[in-house]
């Protein structure tokens, strides 16, 4: 069966080491973060959340970091790329850009996420 991000039925259980040699199918997926994650990845200031995340919304969509704010559960969707991938992810060497103060979502994938302790594995292409 061949394995497709969008269908976690199709993903293989995550063991350790699983990342290295891989395309990255994780980071084409919608990212969904907090203000605190904004602020780690340093688009936003702990000043700007403290004052107001509606406005640091609104300047992170217009600076396109942020796709959308949902503020009854203060989720910030990041943008993506036109292909898909994560704004931080690296087009060629496919690794993150941050990935030292990369979001809580991505630390702790795939323990959780749309299947839990499975992973949408592609082997790294080629060039």
């Amino acid at each position: 069966m061949k394995i497709d991000k969008d269908k976690p039925w199709t993903w293989i259980r995550y063991k350790t080491g699983m990342c290295e040699n891989c395309y990255g199918s994780c980071c084409t997926m919608p990212v969904e973060v907090r203000a605190e994650d904004l602020v780690r990845l340093e688009v936003a200031t702990q000043d700007e959340v403290d004052r107001s995340v509606k406005k640091m919304a609104k300047r992170l969509i217009k600076d396109g970091v942020v796709a959308s704010f949902r503020d009854s559960t203060g989720l910030f969707t990041l943008t993506s790329r036109p292909n898909g991938d994560c704004l931080f992810l690296h087009e060629k060497t496919r690794l993150c850009t941050k990935y030292q103060q990369r979001p809580d979502v991505c630390r702790k994938f795939p323990e959780i996420g749309p299947k839990p302790g499975f992973c949408p594995k592609l082997p790294k292409l080629t060039q």
